[in-house]
């Protein structure tokens, strides 16, 4: 894992950021021990999209092959709140406890320019989506969640996946990973985040 400190100004419109992220890497490995420490430590970190993780998914649902990265991590303690950066409504949520899965997960419909954007957001504690409503209508900046803990997450530690889709994937579900010869195809289908929650990581 390689990283970089930079001073966030201003406040994301998905988590409460505190003044300093990192800005993670896991293009040369992932290593979970130094994720735990990293997460107790209390530090924050982002990063990811289309980022080729090495080592990182090798539960079965990955096949081996799946390992490029279609959303955006941000690492943060258990229990963060997670908020609509925009008006939406909840149409999708499930829980997938398989490990290596999404653990909690909602799946929000938005409006940008007049069009629907489809924004899965994973890893979220099974309390809070087992409170949160099919086909509540949320204002931007309303939480929606909280961040789940390493045991109701698929085993990873405290993140949340934001990865959006411009087609309705009709369940609370989306590949977060795909395979190389799956990539062109899945950039027209998930876009980069950015176009939602902003320039919040390089």
């Amino acid at each position: 894992m390689k990283s970089k400190r930079r001073n966030v100004t201003g406040g994301c419109p998905v988590m409460n950021f505190p003044d300093r992220v990192e800005t993670l890497d896991f293009s040369d490995g992932y290593n979970a021990s130094l994720m735990k420490k990293f997460i107790q430590e209390g530090r924050w970190g982002i990063g990811g999209y289309l980022e080729k993780r090495t080592g990182m998914y090798t539960a079965p649902q990955y096949e081996n092959r799946r390992n490029i990265h279609m959303g955006v991590d941000i690492w943060a303690p258990a229990e963060e709140p997670v908020f609509s950066p925009l008006p939406g409504q909840i149409i999708y949520k499930d829980f997938h406890d398989q490990p290596g899965n999404y653990g909690g997960t909602m799946v929000l419909e938005h409006r940008m320019q007049g069009e629907s954007l489809y924004a899965l957001y994973g890893h979220l504690s099974k309390d809070s989506v087992g409170a949160a409503g099919i086909g509540k209508n949320l204002k931007a900046g309303e939480q929606l969640a909280r961040l789940g803990d390493w045991r109701e997450n698929g085993n990873w530690q405290p993140h949340l996946h934001l990865q959006l889709s411009l087609h309705d994937p009709g369940k609370a579900d989306m590949p977060g990973v795909v395979a190389a010869d799956q990539l062109e195809t899945a950039k027209l289908n998930y876009p980069d985040p950015k176009i939602l929650i902003g320039d919040w990581y390089s």
